[in-house]
């Protein structure tokens, strides 16, 4: 009896996702537990692990737009087929059946993009090598040998000496102004993560009166006391110490003494938030993204770390649940990891501040009537002025870099 493959429930306020890709092909054999297809949703793109072993049935295709409980494949009882993983490369003179490009149909570790490209460009996937995951090929793979004007050759073709280069013929003005448009620029639909992305950021700054304020952290306590205590805490609580933990450490005691920043407008209501579920903003190759770590209040700096970590190793894998990016009450970004020095973070609705971490660089501070090189961090803090207050604001942002300067204030808690 053939076992149906159902959308699941996809978390709150999510009732539809697109099929973003399958990962195993019409009448393949699968085993339990083998990831069938990636479905993407308005939060995050989500893995749908087959249910039992069998011959599997696709009954909605990559692009689909399917509803929680939709039907969109089935596995049956057999062995199926297995398919090879690649395909052999055909003649260079050998036109493909379907006119348009190389044979496909033996390249299930391809996503749609690339098939679109390979196919338009007349390429053969199978010699080109890919750069991707598990060595799969991307879509920036095959960019680099349509821009270069050249193939990704085989190894032993790579050995080969080139043969020397003619010069080439200069085009005339009205040559190049004869090329399509389509040869300059390639135009892919916007996913759905990032179409929900964009219209958060909007709304945020449609909806609320956002300002910035600044101050700057001398960072040498804190990377002290990394640099003191790193080994012992590894074998301790088997994580290293970051700094985001620390970071957010100290955010949760400051919104205790100034918890209008933990606060949300709803409507001509505020509402306080009793517990501090953190945001944490990780950048993933389908975009931005915010997994929430709940009751961040009640974790120590381990626990924090422990959490920061699995939340971003879940994001990187794309195997974030939307359930992990709901109900955020404050944000930590960290544009640093990126080379920023300052920026301006914008927030997340509905919460109405953000807490913006960039590089830490040496430089010059007075201290003492004395000139001396510290290491330092610009941090941001984006608010809606429309709750807070500039005051609150400042006197938030001033209480964690007190902490971080003095980490001794966060074992205290003073």
């Amino acid at each position: 009896m053939a076992m149906e493959v159902r959308i699941p429930t996809l978390g709150e306020s999510v009732t539809q996702g697109v099929i973003a890709r399958w990962l195993k092909e019409d009448g393949e054999a699968v085993a339990a537990d083998d990831i069938l297809l990636e479905l993407e949703t308005d939060k995050a793109t989500m893995e749908i692990p087959a249910a039992a072993s069998g011959r599997l049935e696709i009954l909605k295709q990559a692009g689909e737009t399917v509803e929680v409980g939709a039907v969109v494949a089935r596995i049956g009882d057999g062995a199926g087929t297995v398919k090879p993983k690649t395909a052999a490369a055909p003649p260079r003179d050998a036109k493909p059946s379907s006119g348009n490009g190389p044979r496909l149909e033996a390249e299930p570790g391809l996503s749609p993009a690339v098939r679109k490209l390979v196919a338009e460009h007349s390429i053969d996937p199978g010699e080109l090598q890919g750069t991707g995951k598990g060595g799969r090929l991307t879509k920036e793979d095959v960019l680099r040998v349509i821009e270069g004007g050249k193939e990704q050759s085989a190894p032993a073709a790579a050995k080969r000496p080139a043969a020397p280069a003619e010069p080439a013929p200069i085009a005339p003005p009205e040559a190049a102004a004869a090329r399509p448009a389509t040869a300059d620029t390639e135009r892919v639909p916007m996913t759905r993560l990032r179409k929900r992305i964009a219209e958060r950021l909007v709304e945020a700054q449609r909806t609320a009166a956002i300002l910035t304020t600044f101050n700057e952290i001398d960072m040498s306590a804190a990377m002290a006391l990394r640099k003191r205590y790193k080994e012992r805490f590894q074998q301790a609580h088997g994580i290293g110490l970051g700094f985001m933990s620390l970071f957010s450490r100290a955010t949760v005691l400051a919104l205790r003494e100034q918890p209008v920043v933990n606060a949300s407008i709803e409507g001509d209501d505020v509402v306080y938030h009793r517990r501090v579920h953190l945001g944490i903003a990780v950048g993933t190759p389908r975009g931005l993204v915010v997994p929430v770590v709940r009751e961040a209040d009640a974790l120590s700096v381990a626990g924090l770390e422990k959490a920061i970590a699995a939340l971003a190793a879940l994001a990187r894998d794309g195997k974030l649940l939307p359930d992990h990016l709901t109900g955020g009450t404050f944000t930590i970004s960290n544009g640093g990891v990126y080379g920023s020095l300052m920026s301006t973070p914008i927030l997340t609705p509905p919460q109405s501040a953000i807490l913006g971490m960039h590089k830490i660089e040496e430089r010059p501070v007075a201290l003492d009537g004395q000139v001396v090189i510290r290491p330092m961090m610009y941090v941001a803090l984006s608010y809606d002025h429309r709750l807070i207050d500039g005051e609150q604001a400042v006197t938030f942002l001033v209480k964690i870099k007190e902490r971080l300067e003095d980490p001794s204030r966060m074992v205290l808690e003073v």
